[in-house]
């Protein structure tokens, strides 16, 4: 049994920020100005995040570091065209991680395409 964790767990915010190269202060800085990202709170106080989650940070980190975008502009942008389009922003992590596996936002993104993919089916196979 390997120590990795399945792609559907929650992350620990230490985890998000090592997998999104992100310091924990401004994943929390985030939650504040994005109400959007909603990790789940335990009565300890610790955050986890949901893959939903990480894939949102990963899409609004790409607007503001790679895009240069301000965060009332994403803020904007996330209100009028809502939060799938930021989480299908495109995401700048490299292709694989060193030993060929999937970094934690691209199986997070591919989740999130499948689950889209799967909601597509029904609707067509539902009119059909």
């Amino acid at each position: 049994m390997t120590g990795e964790k399945s792609e559907s767990a929650l992350r620990t915010i230490s985890e998000v920020g090592k997998a999104l190269d992100l310091k924990a202060h401004v994943l929390r800085f985030w939650e504040g100005k994005f109400e959007q990202i909603q990790p789940v709170k335990r009565a300890n106080g610790r955050r986890y995040y949901r893959p939903e989650d990480v894939t949102l940070i990963a899409g609004i980190k790409y607007l503001l570091h790679e895009q240069g975008m301000t965060i009332k502009g994403v803020q904007k942008l996330m209100k009028d065209e809502g939060v799938a389009h930021i989480r299908n922003a495109p995401n700048t992590a490299p292709v694989a991680a060193s030993d060929g596996a999937l970094t934690l936002a691209q199986r997070s993104r591919l989740e999130a395409a499948q689950q889209s993919l799967m909601q597509a089916k029904l609707m067509l196979e539902n009119d059909g």
